[in-house]
């Protein structure tokens, strides 16, 4: 028999050395692929999970706005007061929470979370403005309610009297504030196209396909009997057939005006300094504009302030 020679057996121990490294380097890139996509599975669940948890807390945010809407709802008709602007509130939030939750059998955009967010913003913002007014009005409700006890005790002929009062005080209140409503002034109208370029007119009519943004400029009159402070400015763009525009994703809602609910198409929040300043609207309706006479409609405190018209062709 032959005999493996010296040389023929360290060939063979440095093939298998060889083939135990190619193993183990083989190996090693399996293990490390393995890692990374693990790692990339792992990312992809904590972008999920951050996303969920964002849904989450958007629906925990507008359930908790619901609530106390609906808090406020109760108080007001404990006073013996209704207020359909928080109906209406009531049901937007309600169409709100619908649609977030429908995110959850999809995706749930960062510009989804950014809407909401400014919308549970504003209304944030209008739940602490109707919280103080229904405050105020809880005061004053129990110190008329001590005074009309009092008076009650001492002689009931006197409520006779105090109706008459507290009309005439209402009476007052109502001149007041009929003296200290803002007065918009030199109301313009311009237009803006897809590239930015803003065309104006002395009669003031344009052309309806070159319209992408409406641009509404007015002053505010002089008025020293209204106090320096901030006041909400509320814009309808009425349409030819003569409706509003209005659309709850581009800032539009509703406000009081003579006793009925009116939608307006945007609004503007300013702090009134007696200046003649100037105030600004500039809307985009992101469809094609109708073609005839629109209307603007300027709105403060529940008064109209201003009107102006202009005719697309």
């Amino acid at each position: 028999m032959a005999t493996e020679t010296p040389e023929k057996d360290s060939n063979r121990k440095l093939l298998v050395v060889g083939l135990i490294i190619v193993l183990l380097s083989i190996n090693g890139i399996l293990i490390y692929m393995q890692q990374q996509k693990t790692q990339e599975n792992e990312e992809q669940k904590e972008i999920i999970e951050v996303k969920s948890t964002e849904l989450e807390n958007q629906i925990k945010v507008y359930e908790t706005l619901k609530a106390d809407f609906e808090r406020q709802n109760s108080e007001l008709k404990a006073m013996g007061l209704t207020n359909d602007s928080l109906e209406t509130r009531i049901a937007a939030i309600n169409a709100d929470l619908a649609q977030l939750r429908s995110f959850r059998n999809g995706s749930f955009s960062l510009a989804d979370q950014k809407r909401f967010r400014d919308r549970a913003a504003g209304l944030e913002t209008a739940l602490k403005r109707k919280d103080e007014e229904i405050a105020k009005l809880q005061v004053a409700n129990e110190e008329l309610h001590v005074q009309n006890t009092d008076l009650r005790t001492t002689q009931n002929k006197l409520s006779d009297s105090i109706t008459t009062l507290a009309t005439d005080n209402q009476a007052l209140v109502d001149k007041v504030n009929l003296a200290s409503k803002l007065e918009a002034q030199n109301v313009r109208v311009t237009i803006l196209n897809d590239r930015g370029k803003e065309k104006e007119d002395d009669d003031m009519e344009f052309r309806a396909k070159q319209v992408d943004k409406i641009k509404i400029m007015f002053n505010l009159a002089k008025n020293e009997v209204a106090p320096k402070e901030s006041k909400e400015i509320q814009m309808r763009l009425i349409e030819p057939d003569g409706s509003p525009l209005y659309n709850l994703a581009m800032g539009s809602g509703t406000f009081e005006h003579e006793g009925k609910e009116v939608f307006y198409t945007s609004k503007r929040d300013i702090v009134f300094d007696n200046s003649q300043q100037q105030v600004t609207f500039l809307y985009s309706k992101g469809a094609a504009y109708k073609p005839g006479k629109h209307t603007i409609e300027l709105y403060s405190g529940g008064y109209l302030i201003g009107t102006a018209s202009f005719t697309l062709k």
